[in-house]
């Protein structure tokens, strides 16, 4: 995976939501849903793919998203949006998890049928819906309509209908379309006098049967944000910004669904208020995007823009849960804008000695972050090796790391430093943190070898500039070059390197001291005449360390293992402790 894919994931909000695949000529190329934005998104690129799948990665160029507030709506968007731009590696519909529509077929007699495919065949489709029931129940009632105008089945059947009648059948489509598109208030209202009737008849039972159907589609009608039928033909903004900048989200709402999530960003140059950039971005994008919406829901007052467009600021329900929607999604790219913004700032504040390490070592970028890795051991036994990390030319002591090697049973400086930059970038990747733009490796032409070799099993091979540094001449070595450069002793950028590697080479070695003593005493036990295995396990499983042991009370060790074993542990650890430097 590429540094810059990296980032775009490391980007995404781990939120509920619907992502956009775009390509280098910014096309949407697939439109997917998640629950988590970030984890989905970065599994396409942490698996193993093939085919389609595959060919889908090596296309995309950037990544976009739209915040929602659960799953349904998830699902909902995702299909608007496939609808609408119809991409590369999407199907339209998926048969096995898509909500059904509704279709009513372009002819002269249309036909309103149920489906879960949605075709280019001319016809009309409305939803998708939550559930086939919300769908049947519908239906039926259309069916209704029919039946109390004198419709029945032989009739359509045989189409014997003259042009009086011809009109009132599409009359009663025109009205059943204007329900579909979110006026279900037309339908609560007829089944409302028709329950009242049923009632005045004494009819209690087909009472109680119209008021649950009442009741479904005033609750359908009331749940979703994504397709509300009280939200018809709208543009939402939302504006959120600081002393520098401005982030505006737009969403276009057609026919009780979002279509479309557009960002705008704004950079404040003689501190310009919300309401005037607010302005702009609302002409600016209903120019680009051809709006025709009478109606704009906006979270920032402003004066009017256009004549018969009416501008509201929603404070409750559905409206104001739709606006907070596009807030969260303006608050996230803001929030972008601050975090790039920040490391511009440390960048400005770059020191001079890594403006010249940029310059000597022929560098694309500042290094602000660095590496470097160097071995420790004596004689082959208990090798360690360290990395440490710098940070605007200065040291990340939190972000230091020890390596006890693991596969290398002899001395052997390479196959170490091939196995702990392996490990470190395997990390580094697998938790997706920050790799860094510059890798020092303490030793020459082999070391920096086993390196690259490692940075190559990863894919990182290339993406990230690594150097190596002898020590006897202080000479630079590159990959795939044999003819080490050789810095000027009092450059800046030198005694950079210089200071990175000795803080690496210390760190090793300080931790390798350690390991040593402990090794010491560990095996201080059984080195000890009279003393076993069994009685230094004992110690060890009742009391714990060695410097515990010799700490201890001859009372108490006498208790556990006898006066006289007790008396050799302590004349034989007073030995030890004695003769042994450093920490234990």
């Amino acid at each position: 995976m590429s540094v810059k894919k990296e980032k775009i994931i490391k980007k995404l909000p781990q939120k509920i939501g619907v992502y956009k695949f775009l390509d280098s000529t910014n096309k949407i190329i697939y439109v997917g849903k998640a629950k988590n934005l970030r984890k989905r998104v970065g599994s396409y690129f942490s698996t193993k793919t093939s085919g389609k799948t595959l060919r889908l990665i090596n296309k995309i160029d950037d990544v976009k998203y739209i915040l929602v507030q659960n799953e349904l709506d998830a699902l909902l968007l995702e299909n608007n949006l496939i609808k609408k731009y119809q991409p590369k590696y999407n199907v339209l519909m998926k048969d096995d998890k898509s909500y059904p529509w509704i279709k009513i077929t372009k002819e002269n007699f249309p036909k309103i049928l149920f489906t879960r495919k949605v075709v280019n065949d001319g016809s009309d489709y409305f939803g998708p819906y939550k559930s086939t029931y919300v769908i049947n129940v519908l239906i039926d009632l259309f069916y209704d309509m029919f039946y109390d105008s004198g419709w029945t089945p032989i009739t359509l059947l045989k189409n014997k209908v003259n042009s009086q009648k011809n009109e009132k059948y599409q009359e009663i489509i025109k009205k059943i379309k204007s329900i579909l598109k979110g006026n279900l208030k037309i339908l609560i209202n007829q089944l409302t006098i028709k329950m009242e009737k049923e009632s005045e008849l004494l009819n209690f039972e087909e009472a109680k049967k119209i008021k649950s159907k009442i009741d479904l589609l005033k609750d359908y009608r009331s749940k979703s944000i994504i397709v509300s039928s009280k939200i018809s033909n709208v543009d939402v903004f939302s504006l959120v910004s600081n002393s520098l900048n401005a982030v505006v989200n737009y969403l276009s709402i057609i026919n009780g669904s979002i279509v479309l999530s557009h960002i705008m960003e704004f950079k404040k140059r003689l501190s310009e208020k919300d309401e005037e950039i607010m302005r702009l971005a609302i002409i600016r994008s209903r120019e680009v995007f051809n709006s025709k919406s009478k109606t704009i829901y906006s979270n920032i007052k402003i004066s009017e823009i256009y004549e018969n467009v009416n501008v509201f600021y929603p404070k409750i329900g559905d409206k104001k849960k739709l606006l907070i929607l596009s807030e969260r999604n303006a608050k996230y790219n803001l929030l972008e804008i601050e975090r790039k913004k920040l490391k511009e700032n440390e960048r400005s504040k770059t020191k001079p000695s890594l403006i010249f390490l940029k310059k000597d070592l022929r560098l694309k970028t500042i290094p602000i972050h660095i590496e470097c890795f160097d071995n420790s051991n004596i004689q082959g036994s208990l090798p360690t090796s360290s990395c440490v990390v710098f940070k605007n030319g200065l040291p990340s002591k939190k972000d230091y790391r020890i390596f006890k090697i693991k596969t290398v049973t002899k001395a052997d400086d390479f196959a170490s430093m091939r196995e702990v930059v392996f490990r470190r970038y395997k990390r580094v990747l697998d938790e997706k943190g920050d790799l860094p733009d510059l890798i020092v490796i303490d030793g020459g032409k082999g070391q920096l070898s086993s390196a690259k070799e490692s940075l190559k099993r990863l894919g990182l091979s290339g993406k990230i500039a690594i150097i190596g540094i002898a020590k006897k001449l202080e000479s630079i070595y590159f990959p795939n070059d044999k003819i080490p450069l050789f810095i000027d002793k009092k450059s800046p950028s030198l005694k950079l390197i210089q200071t990175i590697r000795n803080e690496a080479h210390r760190f090793a070695i300080n931790y390798h001291k350690k390991r040593r003593l402990k090794s010491t005493l560990s095996s201080a036990l059984t080195d000890i005449d009279g003393i076993g295995e069994k009685t230094a396990e004992l110690l060890i499983k009742k009391i714990g360390s060695v410097r515990r042991i010799y700490e201890t009370d001859l009372d108490i060790l006498s208790s556990i293992i006898g006066k006289k074993k007790a008396s050799l542990v302590l004349t034989g650890l007073t030995s030890v402790f004695e003769n042994a430097t450093g920490e234990v």
